[in-house]
This record gives C-alpha cells, sequence and structure tokens, in this order.
C-alpha cells in the first residue's frame, strides 16, 4: 500500500534551498520514491490553512517511507534543507 510524505515548506533562502535540491532527488529515488507535487497554485477551500509550497512524494509502503525519512543520507538532507525554508512535514499511509 502506497504512503506519502507531504510537505509545505516556507522558503526563506532559495540560493541554500537549491543546495537541499540538488541531493534530495537521487535520495528519494534510492527509496524508491516519486515525487508526484512539487510546488504549484493552491487554493484553500476550507479552513485557514495556508500552504507556501506543497511537495508530495509517493512511496511504495509506509515502512519505505520513514526509512527514508530516518536514513543518515535524508538527515544531512534535511540540515541542507532547514538553512532555506521552514517545513511542516507528515507521513500518511496510503489506501
Amino acid at each position: 500500500m502506497p504512503a506519502y510524505a507531504i510537505l509545505d515548506l516556507k522558503i526563506f533562502d532559495k540560493e541554500k534551498l537549491q543546495e537541499y535540491k540538488n541531493v534530495a532527488p537521487e535520495i528519494i529515488k534510492k527509496y524508491k520514491g516519486k515525487i508526484i507535487v512539487r510546488g504549484g497554485e493552491t487554493n484553500t477551500v476550507e479552513g485557514n490553512w495556508n500552504p507556501k509550497r506543497v511537495v508530495i512524494i509517493e512511496f511504495p509502503t509506509f515502512e519505505i517511507a520513514n526509512d527514508w525519512w530516518n536514513s543518515e543520507e535524508y538527515k544531512k538532507a534535511t540540515e541542507l534543507r532547514k538553512k532555506g525554508a521552514e517545513t511542516n512535514v507528515i507521513i500518511i499511509d496510503g489506501i
């Protein structure tokens, strides 16, 4: 059953974030992840959520998604991401 990592980024330094973007895709691919949404226009139709830049990554399973998130190589990438953006992240089991 697929699982999804959903990230909402508030970018404050595009150059620093680019360092993250240079390494993250290969790590995601290593864990069989596929970016299915990256940025794009949003329309909040209910509630107070005001996402800035949404990224959704599909993984084959919930376990693999969590393995990716907790991997040493992604932890290093996360440090790069934090230099360029504030991020909210969830991993959710799909159906």
